[in-house]
């Protein structure tokens, strides 16, 4: 017969693979519906007690990544003309041409509105949670606030750059700091010159 120890143990471990088991089900529920879903940490503390935690915050305890974060990137056969009407409204509001606003969407999320970068950026504008912040956009899945705030950053960057819309987009892609270091030229980044490409090809499309 198992010591009570033996019992405990066995009823501990059974604990375990029910809340792992229980944390996978959501997991994948959550990925089949598309949406986003925060990186899963567990650690054992000294009194060999598993915990499961998407925010680390203990000092000098060993955590381990158990479930990555599912990114949503781009989704084909979007429709490319779902949000025109607030991209309209924006565009008059902050006085910036609908083609080119309609063209960074497409770059950057291809008008996949729950779209989730690599980084973090998050929408159809793909806002970074800090500039979300800043811009005041509680929301940034929300078509309509993503928009407003993207739309309000991209005038502020144009302002910023008196109107030179390859230096506006090097910044929206890359940071102001980015463009600062390089004498407020365009950086020499790659995928920075890249995007600025694809943008002004966009936006000659959706301009005809």
């Amino acid at each position: 017969m198992a010591n009570n120890s033996e019992v405990l143990r066995r009823q501990n471990k059974s604990v375990v693979i029910e809340i792992i088991f229980s944390v996978l089900v959501v997991y994948f529920l959550f990925a089949a519906t598309n949406l986003a879903v925060a990186d899963i940490f567990k650690y054992v503390d000294e009194e060999g007690v598993l915990h499961l935690t998407n925010v680390p915050s203990i000092p000098n305890a060993k955590y381990v990544l158990v479930l990555k974060e599912k990114r949503i990137l781009f989704r084909r056969n979007l429709d490319i003309n779902k949000f025109d009407q607030l991209i309209i409204t924006a565009a008059g509001k902050h006085k910036i041409d609908p083609a080119l606003i309609k063209a960074v969407i497409k770059a950057e999320s291809n008008f996949n509105h729950q779209a989730v970068s690599p980084v973090g950026a998050q929408g159809l504008m793909q806002l970074m949670p800090s500039t979300a912040s800043q811009l005041q956009v509680e929301d940034a899945f929300h078509p309509e606030k993503n928009i407003e705030g993207g739309v309000r950053y991209l005038r502020y960057l144009l302002n910023l750059y008196r109107g030179n819309l390859p230096l506006a987009l090097a910044a929206y892609n890359a940071g102001e700091g980015a463009v600062s270091k390089y004498n407020n030229q365009v950086p020499p980044y790659r995928e920075t010159r890249n995007y600025i490409n694809r943008v002004l090809s966009y936006y000659n499309s959706f301009s005809k």
